[in-house]
């Protein structure tokens, strides 16, 4: 057991990411293809979760897009990953946000933490 996750980590590269967690907001520069193009599509939301660790890890970013709530999984090492930016730092005490789907309008608000 423990060689197999020894050789999955050796043949996934690992990404510099920065360092977020949930509650923050972010910016995800993904790389789509249509087609035989290639561009990169911005993806700004709010942390919900972190998943996993290792090569495995993955994250949950939160945006309400025309008045619907859109989740989107996100792989860490994903090659499709262009970068990632974290626009704000979020006040909150726990490492799942999944209470934010039943909240709408200001009350999904999370409080900016002071630097």
């Amino acid at each position: 057991m423990d060689l197999i996750k020894f050789v999955e980590e050796q043949s996934v590269e690992k990404k510099q990411v920065p360092e977020f967690k949930s509650g923050d907001t972010v910016t995800v520069h993904y790389k789509i293809r249509e087609g035989n193009k290639e561009r990169v599509q911005l993806y700004q939301g709010v942390v919900i979760q972190r998943n996993s660790t290792g090569s495995t890890e993955t994250f949950t970013v939160r945006k309400v897009s025309n008045g619907i709530g859109v989740e989107r999984i996100f792989p860490v090492n994903s090659p499709n990953i262009d970068k990632i930016e974290v626009n704000s730092r979020g006040k909150v005490r726990r490492a799942k946000l999944f209470y934010l789907r039943a909240l709408t309008g200001k009350a999904a608000r999370i409080k900016s933490k002071r630097v």
